[in-house]
């Protein structure tokens, strides 16, 4: 029997329409099924499937950051600054020094705005080749002390120093006696930072030219070379006052300053003969640089010429390392915080009968 064309055409077509219907229908269900799945991790899955390892990892930063483990080394988030240029880069020269003026302590205060309380200081976009204490011995003098912290503050910061001013007011009115007071200075002055280098300072004198770095060398430092008082030259070749400075090796060495001098005079050319017989020398700035000026003043009361300071010079070789450093007494009575200074008012002890 012969089969319609047109029946057996339409017999051959119906499996491939079924077939193109199931595989529409079997697209459409993997793109839901697709589509299901992403918005169950968009919206649901991720978030429950990270939770957990999210919440330890904080909490080991956490324990990282409170309490590093032994082996490892704390992270520090501030880059390393290098060291400071020799010379500071800052530093003007000659320098044009006025007591006719007034000084307010205030306005000096505020013209020094990276001076921190107790008159510490160090710079902040290099690290400081040292770290120096300033030490002033004091006694009633209130009015050079208002010029010393006007022109030093400026001085020492253009010099970038790592520095601290510490002002040793000897209580009473007994006998002055200068070098006790430095050496109670150098004593203090520890407690509070690791200084390296100590300058010692009379409150009266300038410098002149801020070339004239108050710092320390590899020998002991006359700082105060030619002063207005001598007609800026030096007195005299052994002549180490006003200014000086050392490191704490120098100072140790010589077992410190004698604290035998009441009066005025001689501890200076004690101390050269200190320095001197355990081999050292002075070093000066020359004498244009090392120019300082003083500010006029009457002989303070209780500062007389010591009578004995002569006998005591001569006997600096014998005496040196007994009276110093080894041997220091005193108290300290008051601390006090200025916003410029730190001053320590200290009793010293009675003068020998």
């Amino acid at each position: 029997m012969m089969k319609d064309p047109l029946l057996q055409s339409s017999a051959a077509a119906l499996p491939g329409a079924s077939l193109q219907k199931v595989c529409k229908l079997l697209v459409l269900f993997c793109a839901l099924h697709l589509s299901v799945t992403l918005l169950y991790f968009m919206f649901g899955g991720e978030s429950s499937y990270y939770t957990e390892p999210q919440q330890n990892q904080i909490h080991h930063k956490v324990n990282s950051s409170n309490e590093p483990s032994a082996t490892q080394e704390p992270s520090s988030s501030a880059p390393a600054i290098g060291d400071c240029p020799d010379p500071s880069p800052l530093l003007v020269g000659p320098l044009r020094i006025e007591f006719s003026i007034s000084v307010d302590l205030e306005q000096v205060r505020r013209t020094n705005p990276n001076v921190m309380e107790g008159g510490r200081y160090k710079p902040k976009d290099c690290k400081a080749l040292q770290k120096v204490a300033l030490i002033i011995p004091f006694r009633q003098r209130d009015e050079h002390l208002k010029y010393w912290l006007y022109y030093l503050h400026p001085i020492l910061q253009r010099q970038q120093l790592d520095y601290g001013i510490y002002v040793i007011n000897q209580d009473g009115n007994a006998t002055f006696n200068r070098a006790k007071l430095l050496n109670i200075g150098y004593m203090e002055a520890l407690k509070e930072y690791d200084y390296n280098c100590f300058v010692f300072s009379d409150v009266d004198l300038i410098p002149m030219d801020d070339r004239n770095i108050y710092k320390c060398y590899s020998q002991p430092r006359h700082l105060a070379v030619s002063m207005d008082k001598f007609g800026f030259r030096l007195p005299y070749n052994q002549y180490f006052g006003g200014v000086s400075a050392l490191n704490k090796e120098q100072f140790e060495k010589i077992n410190g300053f004698p604290n035998n001098y009441w009066g005025w005079g001689g501890e200076d050319d004690d101390i050269y003969n200190r320095i001197t017989a355990k081999g050292m020398s002075i070093s000066r700035p020359d004498a244009v640089t090392g120019k300082c000026k003083m500010i006029r003043h009457e002989r303070d009361a209780k500062n007389d010429p010591n009578p004995k300071r002569f006998e005591l010079i001569g006997r600096t070789r014998q005496t040196m390392d007994q009276d110093g450093i080894k041997s220091l007494t005193y108290k300290v009575i008051k601390t006090e915080k200025f916003p410029l200074y730190t001053k320590l008012t200290v009793d010293v002890g009675p003068p020998p009968r």
